[in-house]
């Protein structure tokens, strides 16, 4: 059975049994990888559940990577047949990164106590800002940074309007000019059309695009699952950025997201670092992370740090291989 018919069969028993379930659990983000190179299986028990992506190595291998999952309480009852499933894949190793914000209770942790190493390095971002969307509006602008809440309501006095879009291609477009200017690497067109494809159709993204006189500024989307909302990708033009497009557009997506039914708005990914050092060094440093965190801490809400990365290792062997190829390329 290919990876996208397994995807699609099993489309509806994560929604269903598990409606809390992160994005990256859902059917649609297996279907979504799966043209990206990644296959997928969805193992369950009687009270848990996992989306396992499984990345091709050569010679018949494979990385297994359970991304903000498993789901449901005993996991110790899905490790059997996520290993049964692993070996099929002959998988080198298997990252698991739980969706679990810190501290981690001692009773998740004896989940894993079984053959997992902690590995404090993730694929997903280890913290993050969360805003609570169940206060008002005029509650949510008044926790705002007094400078973000200026120039959200200067973007909107000058003129700069937001609405929705579906013009990907206008977004790819701006998001090439972003990275060039702040130094991140971007994703094909076809990425980010195949990921409003799936999920835009079933109320789960929306592409907004901020503009002033009929000229696009910024473009920002954000995807949907449950009660949360995750702001994945914007991308911001470097004309007129004295209106502030950013700003408002940022304030649109989170309306959008509570007019949807979120209760919460994740900005997800700020520099991993402990908040007093966020808070010291956001002014002095532009690198990786850094750029964005001045921009995200102004919405208010929450710092956040979610759990490490729990590995089960395979092939010792192949690992370590594996592991100094990686270390390599980051350092290149």
């Amino acid at each position: 059975m290919s990876f996208v018919e397994t995807a699609r069969e099993n489309k509806e028993i994560v929604p269903q049994l598990y409606p809390e379930a992160h994005l990256l659990q859902l059917p649609e983000w297996a279907i979504f990888k799966g043209f990206f190179g990644w296959k997928s299986s969805l193992i369950q028990s009687e009270s848990a559940a996992a989306q396992i992506l499984f990345k091709t190595l050569p010679m018949g291998y494979s990385i297994a990577y359970i991304p903000k999952g498993p789901l449901g309480t005993d996991w110790k009852s899905l490790w059997p047949l996520v290993d049964e499933e692993c070996q099929r894949w002959k998988a080198v190793f298997l990252q698991v990164e739980p969706d679990l914000s810190l501290p981690v209770s001692e009773e998740v942790l004896t989940q894993f106590s079984d053959n997992f190493t902690v590995e404090e390095k993730t694929i997903q971002p280890r913290r993050t800002v969360v805003i609570s969307l169940e206060p008002s509006e005029e509650e949510l602008l008044a926790g705002m940074k007094q400078k973000t809440r200026y120039n959200t309501r200067l973007a909107a006095k000058k003129g700069v309007s937001v609405q929705l879009s579906t013009d990907v291609k206008g977004f790819h477009d701006m998001i090439l000019t972003t990275g060039n200017r702040d130094g991140f690497a971007v994703h094909s067109l076809d990425y980010y059309q195949k990921a409003y494809d799936i999920f835009a159709p079933k109320g789960k993204c929306a592409l907004l695009r901020a503009s002033h006189q009929e000229k696009d500024l910024a473009y920002l989307m954000l995807f949907l699952s449950g009660k949360r909302a995750w702001y994945f990708y914007g991308a911001s033009d470097n004309s007129q950025r004295n209106l502030m497009s950013t700003y408002l557009l940022q304030w649109e997506a989170m309306r959008w997201a509570k007019e949807n039914g979120a209760l919460e708005y994740d900005l997800w990914g700020i520099p991993d670092a402990d908040e007093s050092v966020l808070e010291s060094e956001f002014t002095k440093r532009s690198d990786g992370l850094w750029g964005v965190y001045r921009f995200k801490r102004g919405f208010g809400g929450e710092v956040v740090r979610t759990s490490p990365a729990f590995v089960r290792v395979y092939h010792p062997l192949l690992y370590r291989v594996y592991e100094k190829i990686r270390s390599n390329q980051v350092e290149d």
